[in-house]
């Protein structure tokens, strides 16, 4: 079984010392590909150090509206140098955060809307964080429009996630599906269409229910696509097969 996980922060301090195992204990699981979406502007160059570390890993270059105050204007024109240069999968992680207090909003859509730009403009996808916001990003993509991509950690309702489908974007499923408590993603889980859907960890952060409190990693994809083989009554080899199918041509992967 060969599963991709289209959300992993592999550049992350937090493995610094453990690196290369975190990539072999994925490889074993068959995670044989990840999908490795950028911070900071300032990660970036750590980013694309850690993803020649092995085959399968590729890089997305991008600005998160959690980073906000490390962030500049001159960040948006390096961004499309970046991708000018370094040829990446997408764009992002980038996208809108109404949840975190602080998070000045002009400026969050600002960059957001940067980003968006860059992403039609060299034809990339675009890796969306919507937390709370998943009007306010709907909204932006069509105003931009001739956009693709996938809204990561989807927290949002059938309706918005047709309203998403209509316009190219897939939706992300990590490790908040696997606790008793997410009914409702799981209930939408069971009713969305497959082709639809990408696997996800978001390692080392959102960690699935069988690891809760720790570190997380990409061998743990496992899990995700056996939670959301369960929910659909449907085998995990052809989840695994179909949500590899749509992050490869989502993100042109081999």
């Amino acid at each position: 079984m060969s599963l991709i996980d289209s959300h992993c922060h592999l550049d992350a301090d937090e493995f610094d010392h453990d690196r290369a195992l975190v990539i072999a204990r994925a490889q074993v699981a068959g995670v044989r590909t990840q999908v490795v979406p950028a911070v900071t502007a300032a990660s970036w160059p750590k980013l694309r150090d850690t993803c020649r570390l092995a085959d399968g890993l590729y890089p997305a270059y991008g600005l998160h509206p959690m980073f906000l105050d490390q962030h500049r204007p001159g960040h948006l024109e390096q961004l499309r140098e970046w991708i000018a240069r370094e040829h990446p999968c997408a764009v992002g992680e980038c996208g809108l955060d109404f949840f975190v207090e602080g998070l000045d909003a002009e400026q969050q859509q600002l960059y957001f809307d940067g980003q968006l730009r860059i992403a039609r403009e060299f034809d990339l996808p675009v890796i969306v964080h919507a937390r709370r916001a998943v009007d306010a990003v709907i909204a932006a993509i069509r105003q931009v429009g001739g956009l693709r991509g996938v809204i990561h950690s989807f927290p949002g309702s059938p309706e918005q996630a047709a309203q998403l489908h209509k316009l190219g974007f897939l939706v992300g499923l990590g490790g908040p599906l696997t606790y008793d408590h997410a009914q409702r993603l799981q209930r939408l889980v069971a009713q969305l269409p497959l082709e639809q859907l990408l696997l996800e960890t978001d390692a080392p952060d959102q960690p699935d229910a069988g690891i809760r409190g720790r570190r997380n990693e990409p061998a743990r994809l496992a899990v995700i696509a056996e939670t959301v083989a369960r929910l659909r009554a449907e085998s995990v080899e052809e989840i695994a097969e179909q949500t590899s199918a749509n992050a490869r041509r989502l993100f042109g992967l081999p």
